[in-house]
């Protein structure tokens, strides 16, 4: 199936009120899910059914640490602010493997610097920060799946 079909597949699916659609062509499987209450927002899109265990497992070691960040620092944390991932995909600190991190902890950041790379079926998405502050913490390791949703970085804000 080409790229092309994939993405007129999403776009039926978001207009239409299906939930779920998957379709199988030989060794080539995909699964699309919108939940019902985000019309018009693809919830999980993939061409291997194998590579949905790996984001359920590498997402489980990332909840323990929200909770661990905001115990730390009690007193701050009204100056706290979570930047969530808005798409699943793989999450990427840098723009290639030899180039250093968009932000490290300690960085000051401001609206409209870029934070990281989501990238989602082939697609690198930058990331961009909407808040000015200093990173905190990154809640997420390099090169792993990320949820949508899931918290990515702790800002503290200015």
């Amino acid at each position: 199936m080409e790229y092309k079909q994939i993405q007129e597949l999403v776009k039926m699916i978001n207009k239409s009120n299906i939930s779920e659609l998957s379709i199988k062509d030989g060794e080539f499987e995909i699964t699309i899910k919108q939940e019902n209450g985000l019309t018009g927002t693809p919830v999980y899109a993939a061409p291997m059914p194998m590579a949905m265990p790996a984001p359920v497992a590498a997402t489980a070691p990332v909840a323990p640490a929200t909770p661990a960040t905001t115990e730390a620092a009690p007193a701050s944390n009204d100056k706290l602010h979570t930047i969530k991932s808005p798409m699943i995909g793989t999450f990427y600190r840098s723009p290639s493997p030899d180039k250093p991190a968009f932000v490290n902890v300690g960085d000051e950041v401001k609206p409209g610097q870029t934070l990281c790379i989501v990238e989602a079926m082939k697609l690198f998405n930058e990331i961009e920060c909407e808040i000015s502050g200093k990173i905190v913490k990154v809640l997420v390791d390099e090169s792993t799946p990320i949820e949508y949703d899931q918290p990515m970085f702790l800002v503290e804000l200015n």
